[in-house]
């Protein structure tokens, strides 16, 4: 066994050829040169017979030559095949240990059974690759020196492939898996189960929901890297589901003979399936039953057609079954645990243990405000998660999905706090912008102060804007104390806990609640006010003034990665799992944290709410931050006593108003030196009601009528109005349209006069009107103080003076009474509809019966066609005649006589009309309005008299006009 694989072999050289022995012709030519002589010395011809002992001893030399040679090739050979058995055991040995460092570097499922310890070990491309099978490789074994034998080149060809070596592709390539569906599923299961036995939660994490990791619920989704929130996205799918645009592995099964997705570059399409380990299986027999292995469970083997990268090959596949996914899933889970990589299981809030001031249990009735508000909220790798609104804020922002645990975590948060802490410890101002449901639970808390929800959506407004005056109170209560924040205030202030659902509906509704916020959280840490913001989205929500004092970010699944950069400064929070087994998953970032950590929240259940709104039962409940919302009715008698003031004498009492930002409701009362108030407000507002509250409370009140003739009247009486008078006009407007276009300008010029002289004279006009149009804007415009109920629309609303924010709509509007003064929100007054109004005017007989007796004749204009019947039964009664203009004579009316005629009648008998205007009584039907001037001669206007009601002007010589009734 080498430990140096680089190191090359090399192949024997081949025996070289030994040479062929030489004929030996000394030897051979030297003893018959000898026996030649000597039978030349000694004669005898016996000497000859040594000169063929030459020949013989060559040739045999010869062949022994021979003889040898073939010996020594013989053996030469007999050393290089042995040789070549050797190099080739070599070759065998170091293709073994190549293969079992191939092994150990990129093992399979298998291959961690057999060593536990190489689960997530960092190793040099194991993280690059995916182990698809077993099957030939090419070695890295170098093998030097030239095969000329077919032996040689044999070994040769075995050195360069090495058989059963790990088959791998890139980790990115893709994989689709092609056969049986179940045994394709096994597959697919070995596969992503190897992958996370090679990296850890975080380096890859797991998505998907193949039939390969379903079932019992042992399979994928147990593997802690389905709670992983970064790293590779390895996506377990089906070939009928598209491959997410984010996976960068992605392993698919997919139907037989079905085309692989694009994004798969490999495939591997089974062909024959094996029970247990195939044949030649290093791994056979691994923990079939366990076998002393943590993970246990032998893998069976597939044979496969893998096709990659251009490239077909037989490859030998893996695969598991549920049961050892599991068993992998729950060693994997307890070393999870063991690193601080464990996905936490769902956890109730009862088996959470308490944190705060207290051993447990609700705090009793004392303290203060200084300590921490250490609550545990859930569990971190099976340990207590504890928050600190005091250590770890002062303020928090919470993001998530719809359904991703947000409401469950506040919740649980508030509970936390309340566990051992009193009322006078903490308090919790909450408010709901999501549909009204998230905190019904909690409303029972004495440390609640209150719910707001958008259901009521001007309460929780005023609500929320009541923190400006919660500031203000708290830098007193500092400022008397000598301290510079809530901790040296020696428990004169609670913590106050300002908890909001959905944030970013609240400020898109009201952006100007924006710069509120920035303010709390810039001086919130002092003043112990803390701010827990949550939405489902970050972007447009949370501004930098927020943000940039909220230390504590904690963050549910989005789907933005920009919002989980704006909250924990990186993507993690998109890649959460959305699946329900995961709800509650939140990563939770404080100040000094160096990343998010993952925590699963834990839930309170109802029992668990009941059960700390039973102990809090007998504290005494937190001061609310805000002055109780507006009652929807109230009478003058009660405004006084509603906000806490005295009444002084003579005073009118216009409503109560409500000033949150001053945490105070105050009486509002008509102004002493007030020249007039205008009150705007559409049909049922509440504006009639107004007025007769006013009436109500007047010392000297003038009801001006709704009737065109008794509204006439009470305007050209203004002028004798006393000091002090208030003087009512209900629907301006409506009764200058009852008006003629000449009376109703002279009508509106008289009550511009009024208001114009109204401070100097002493007296109040209180005038009111459904829109700020027409003929009322010029009166509007001259009175100082205006009402405004609620109108039709927030145009209306602008055009009467308003502000387009402070639009009554919803359940504002439908109140009756509720308006604003300026621009405050005010219930104006009411009275019961049977109080009696002292000194407002009735309506009086303004228009007495003509008078048909005495000496002076009349002249009477009527329109053509009137009835004069009774007209001229009264007259005879009388004693008088009753002419026409035409025979009344030439020049003269007698003193008894009552002239008729048509206005173009009179016209055309001039000097009888002339007559008639000196000495005669002339009397004109109300009819006749439009010739009222042509007829009279005069430019003045009479009184308003209504026509079609027997109406008339009676004008005596000398005299102004006055309005009559014609006998009827």
């Amino acid at each position: 066994m080498h430990d140096d694989l680089d190191e090359p072999l090399r192949l024997p050289a081949a025996p070289p050829a030994p040479p062929r022995p030489g004929l030996p012709v000394a030897a051979a030519i030297v003893p018959v040169v000898g026996a030649v002589v000597l039978w030349q010395l000694t004669g005898s011809p016996t000497a000859l017979w040594f000169a063929a002992l030459g020949p013989l001893m060559a040739i045999a030399s010869f062949a022994d030559g021979l003889r040898s040679a073939r010996r020594a090739k013989r053996r030469a050979r007999r050393e290089a095949a042995g040789a070549l058995v050797d190099l080739g055991r070599e070759v065998e040995e170091r293709h073994a240990e190549e293969r079992r460092r191939a092994w150990r570097r990129t093992p399979d499922v298998a291959g961690y059974a057999d060593d536990p310890d190489e689960i997530w070990r960092v190793v040099p491309g194991r993280a690059d690759v995916i182990v698809v099978g077993r099957g030939a490789a090419r070695s890295a074994l170098r093998l030097d020196g030239d095969a000329q034998e077919a032996d040689a080149r044999a070994v040769r060809r075995r050195a360069r492939t090495a058989g059963d070596m790990p088959v791998h592709v890139p980790r990115e390539a893709g994989i689709a898996v092609s056969g049986p569906p179940v045994l394709a599923a096994a597959v697919v299961r070995a596969l992503v189960v190897q992958l996370c036995l090679a990296q850890a939660p975080g380096q890859v994490r797991l998505v998907g929901d193949a039939p390969a990791l379903a079932g019992d619920g042992a399979g994928g989704a147990a593997l802690p890297h389905a709670a992983a929130t970064r790293g590779a996205v390895v996506f377990a799918g089906s070939g009928d589901r598209p491959v997410p645009a984010d996976a960068d592995i992605p392993i698919v099964q997919v139907a037989e003979g079905a085309p692989p997705p694009p994004r798969c570059a490999a495939v591997l399409t089974l062909e024959v399936a094996a029970g247990g380990a195939g044949a030649g299986d290093p791994h056979a027999g691994a923990a079939d039953a366990g076998g002393g292995s943590a993970i246990g469970g032998g893998a069976g083997v597939m044979l496969a057609r893998l096709d990659h990268d251009g490239t077909s090959r037989r490859v030998r596949v893996e695969a598991i079954s549920q049961a050892q996914a599991g068993r992998v899933a729950a060693v994997l889970a307890e070393r999870a645990a063991t690193l601080g990589q464990r996905g936490d299981a769902a956890v109730a809030w009862e088996d959470l243990p308490a944190a705060g001031s207290g051993a447990g249990g609700v705090g009793v009735d004392g303290g203060g405000g200084s300590g921490s508000l250490a609550a545990v909220v859930g569990v971190s790798g099976g340990e207590p998660v504890t928050l600190d609104l005091v250590a770890d804020g002062p303020h928090a922002v919470v993001i998530g999905v719809t359904g991703s645990g947000k409401s469950e975590l506040l919740t649980t948060w508030i509970l936390a706090m309340c566990r051992s802490r009193s009322p006078r410890e903490v308090s919790f101002l909450l408010v709901d912008f999501k549909g009204g449901r998230t905190f019904d639970a909690l409303v029972a808390l004495p440390h609640v102060t209150g719910v707001l929800t958008d259901l009521d959506e001007d309460r929780a407004l005023r609500a929320v804007e009541s923190l400006r005056a919660e500031i203000r109170h708290r830098e007193r209560v500092l400022e008397e104390s000598g301290a510079r924040d809530i901790a040296e205030a020696a428990g004169a202030l609670s913590r106050l806990v300002i908890v909001v659902d959905e944030y970013a509906a609240l400020v898109a509704v009201h952006p100007g609640l924006h710069e509120l916020f920035a303010d709390i959280a810039a001086r919130g840490r002092a003043l112990g006010m803390h701010l827990v913001l949550a939405s489902q989205r970050a972007a447009g929500a949370f501004r930098d003034g927020v943000l940039a004092n909220a230390p504590l970010r904690i963050a549910f699944r989005v789907t933005d990665a920009a919002d989980s950069r704006a909250v924990l400064g990186q993507d993690d929070a998109v890649r959460l799992p959305g699946t329900p087994s995961a709800r509650g998953t939140a990563l939770i970032r404080a100040a000094a944290d160096a990343g998010p950590r993952t925590v699963r929240i834990a839930r309170a259940g109802e029992q668990a709410v009941a059960r700390v709104v039973r102990d809090g039962a007998t504290l005494t409940p937190a001061r609310r931050p805000w002055m109780p919302p507006l009652p929807d009715r109230v009478e003058p008698a009660d405004a006084h006593r509603i906000a806490g003031s005295a009444p002084r004498a003579g005073e009118v009492v216009l409503g109560l108003a409500d000033e949150p930002e001053h945490q105070r409701q105050r009486v509002v009362v008509l102004p002493e030196d007030a020249a007039g108030v205008a009150v705007v407000g559409g049909p049922g507002s509440g504006r009639t009601t107004l007025l007769r509250a006013i009436a109500a409370q007047a010392t000297a009140p003038v009801w001006v009528p709704a009737d065109a003739e008794g509204a006439w009247d009470a305007v050209a009486g203004l002028s004798s109005a006393t000091r002090g008078a208030v003087v009512l006009v209900d629907d301006v407007d409506a009764i200058a349209g009852r008006l003629g276009d000449d009376h109703a300008g002279a009508w509106l010029a008289a009550l511009e006069r009024g208001c114009r002289e109204a401070r100097a004279r002493g007296i109040t006009l209180v005038i009111a009107t459904a829109r700020a149009s027409g003929p009322a804007w010029r009166l509007l415009e001259l009175l100082p103080h205006r009402a405004l109920l609620p109108l039709a629309n927030r145009a209306d609303h602008v055009a009467a003076g308003g502000e387009s924010a402070d639009f009554a709509a919803g359940a504002a509007r439908a109140t009756p009474g509720r308006g604003r003064w300026g621009r405050t929100l005010v219930q104006f007054s009411a009275v019961p509809a049977g109080a009696a109004m002292s000194g407002a005017a009735g309506r009086l007989d303004r228009a007495p019966l003509l008078s048909l007796s005495g000496i002076h004749p009349l002249a009477l204009v009527a329109p053509p066609g009137a009835d004069l019947g009774a007209l001229r039964a009264a007259a005879e009664r009388a004693g008088r005649r009753v002419v026409g203009v035409g025979e009344a004579g030439a020049s003269t009316i007698g003193a008894g006589d009552v002239v008729v005629g048509t206005p173009d009648g009179w016209i055309a008998q001039w000097r009888l009309l002339a007559e008639a205007r000196e000495h005669c009584t002339l009397v004109i039907d109300a009819a006749c309005a439009p010739e009222y001037r042509a007829v009279t001669g005069r430019r003045e206007l009479p009184p308003y008299a209504s026509p079609g009601a027997r109406r008339a002007w009676e004008i005596a010589p000398g005299a102004p006009a006055r309005r009559v009734t014609l006998p009827g």
